[in-house]
């Protein structure tokens, strides 16, 4: 290991080899995780592997990356241009350096693509130019205006005035984020002017760092989120992930499945082709994620990263592709076609479900949105997706509640889902409390049920029951600021009593589908090794 920090000059012994230097995450945060350094040392296991130095850039000393062992020399330093660059002139004094891998740390080593540039520094895989093009909004936009694909309709704005002008065009409700930025920070999904100047003066300075983009936002869509390698001639799509979640909610905090569980064939070919086209455009070398949404049978493409991303982890063990160490070769000049890689129909599904720290945190609001909030994941496999999705939640340490009482609460565009589930949880054996405009709703197509007070109503009312485990599950969706204040000690409540919740109607929806399967096969689950499902990748 070796450190420049407060030195006058670097001792390391420089090698003859050939090398590549990977730039690591640094400090792990909410929306740049574990994950990123898992593809950092899958790309210096394959480069060692392959006879080329890896010699890695990190200084978090709680990661893989940073083990004695994972690469051939590690500079324990911070990610800064300054560090990074006299540490990587000192590598190229002696030996081949083939080139620096920016794109397996996340947003970190991404914002030293352009020092390292100035410097004529050689960065393997995908160009910056490339990177930067999914990034720039109007590069962007028009790239897939000449391929032919949908976008949800957006603008930029570089000053609150516009913000106000450009909104009226796109119409509420709109997603409005910061550019350049990871884990969603600073991102909301604004239903009307008010909630909007809100959100303008508490981010003021958000324009200091780039423009503010703006969304029109596609309510009750489906996110599919998909990883691909390529070599710049060929792709091959490693994985299609259907969020249960619909969008709206961050895609780090959205639990998925692989395969897709309810899409059709010709949505996944559609999605696949589209993602081939934007690969070949982008000149992609390595890996890359795109994100679309399915509205009404349509399919809009919501963000590309050509670079790795968090679900790269989650897809090698789900199919048994090591997607890291092969993209780490593409990104130094093999080809796709070195690799037998052949897209196979799995007879299985991988749920990834998320972890989240709420119960470490007084008085944090554990509704979903568009900024992550999660922490870790885990993964169910099994031979239905109703079961693997039950693994799942059981893996993050939530119960699954068999009888009892279910509180229903949804909000009105919900509600044409609410008798699907009302059905099914009293045919498995709950008993239905709901308030008084759910309950009506559910008398009126047949459904027995019991009317509890809203907290702003009237003692007796939901959360003291909740408060005292009268209640097994919680079923609640909001929308408006009015609603999601009256509903926070609802959520918070059960957080802390243990009490099973779900605040989205997709998640309402799978959850009650794995208790009725979870309950069916006697509370019992069949264990899959994951060795036996993926034998070639371990």
């Amino acid at each position: 290991m070796e450190s420049l920090t407060n030195q006058s000059f670097c001792e390391a012994e420089v090698s003859n080899r050939k090398k590549v230097i990977i730039l690591g995450s640094g400090p792990n945060r909410i929306g740049q995780g574990i994950e990123f350094d898992y593809t950092c040392v899958h790309c210096a296991f394959a480069l060692k592997e392959n006879n080329i130095e890896a010699i890695m850039v990190n200084c978090n000393p709680e990661t893989v990356s940073t083990d004695y062992d994972t690469s051939d020399r590690l500079y324990f330093e911070p990610l800064t241009a300054e560090d990074t660059i006299e540490l990587i002139k000192k590598e190229m004094s002696k030996g081949e350096l083939v080139g620096v891998n920016v794109q397996f740390g996340g947003q970190t080593p991404l914002s030293l693509a352009k020092f390292l540039q100035d410097e004529n520094i050689p960065i393997i895989g995908t160009s910056p130019d490339m990177i930067d093009l999914a990034e720039d909004r109007d590069r962007f936009k028009k790239l897939l205006q000449k391929l032919d694909l949908n976008q949800p309709q957006n603008c930029i704005a570089y000053s609150k005035q516009q913000v106000l002008d450009q909104v009226k065009e796109i119409g509420f409700p709109v997603v409005v984020r910061p550019s350049y930025v990871l884990g969603g920070k600073g991102m909301a999904i604004v239903y009307d002017e008010n909630y909007l100047l809100k959100y303008l003066s508490e981010y003021d300075e958000v324009f200091e760092t780039g423009p503010l983009l703006l969304d029109q936002f596609l309510s009750d869509a489906i996110e599919v989120d998909v990883d691909a390698l390529s070599d710049g001639k060929e792709v091959f799509i490693a994985g299609v992930m259907q969020h249960i979640e619909e969008a709206g909610i961050h895609s780090g905090d959205s639990a998925c499945s692989i395969p897709p569980y309810s899409l059709s064939d010709e949505i996944i070919k559609e999605i696949k082709k589209a993602t081939v086209k934007l690969a070949l455009a982008l000149e992609v070398k390595g890996l890359m994620n795109v994100q679309y949404a399915i509205k009404d049978n349509q399919l809009f493409v919501l963000e590309v990263n050509p670079r790795a991303s968090r679900t790269v982890p989650f897809v090698a063990k789900a199919t048994g592709i090591p997607i890291a160490r092969i993209a780490s070769l593409l990104m130094i000049g093999k080809k796709i076609s070195d690799f037998k890689l052949k897209e196979k129909k799995l007879d299985y599904f991988a749920v990834k479900e998320v972890v989240f720290p709420f119960a470490r945190f007084n008085n944090v609001d554990t509704l979903l949105g568009p900024e992550m909030k999660s922490t870790g994941e885990v993964m169910g496999i099994d031979k239905s997706f109703a079961l693997a999705f039950a693994k799942a939640q059981l893996g993050t340490g939530a119960k699954l509640p068999t009888e009892g009482l279910v509180f229903l609460s949804v909000k009105d565009s919900d509600k044409k889902y609410l008798v699907q589930i009302a059905s099914k949880l009293v045919e498995i054996g709950f008993k239905i409390v709901a308030t008084r405009g759910t309950a009506k709703y559910l008398a009126e197509n047949n459904i027995l049920c019991t009317i509890v007070n809203k907290i702003t109503e009237d003692r007796p009312h939901v959360v003291e029951m909740i408060d005292r485990k009268e209640i097994a599950l919680v079923i609640n969706t909001t929308e408006g600021a009015q609603a999601t204040r009256d509903s926070f000690s609802i959520r918070r409540t059960s957080l802390m009593r243990g009490v099973t919740y779900t605040t989205t109607i997709s998640g309402a929806l799978a959850t009650v589908d794995a208790i009725e399967a979870y309950k069916n096969q006697g509370c019992k689950f069949e264990v899959f090794a994951l060795q036996d499902i993926t034998p070639n990748f371990l």
